[in-house]
């Protein structure tokens, strides 16, 4: 019996399981590029910078980009005093949702 697939099935799979470890890759450089700015953003609440329009830019910037994400779980999770730990717990979630679409993309592609 002759091979009754066409020739492109294999070069399609290639392509299916390359498309799925760059969308994983995607996912993996953004988490972490955002867990960046996450650290940046506690270290710059905790630290006040000599005014400039460059750090005040920047922190203009962490703020809208870090704030928003963080919200979600401040005033949910308690407080060691002064410590905040809202960052970390916002941290490890983004980490097991990222675990979660790259399964999910794996599964899928």
């Amino acid at each position: 019996m002759a091979n009754t697939r066409p020739m492109g099935a294999y070069a399609t799979l290639g392509l299916l399981a390359d498309t799925a470890s760059a969308l994983q890759n995607f996912v993996n450089v953004f988490v972490a590029i955002y867990i960046l700015f996450i650290f940046a953003y506690v270290l710059l609440s905790w630290i006040q910078l000599p005014y400039s329009t460059v750090a005040a830019t920047l922190q203009r910037f962490l703020d809208e980009v870090c704030r928003p994400y963080l919200g979600l779980f401040r005033g949910r999770i308690p407080t060691l005093g002064p410590l905040d730990l809202s960052p970390i717990v916002a941290v490890v979630v983004l980490l097991v949702a990222a675990e979660i679409v790259n399964a999910l993309i794996g599964a899928l592609l």
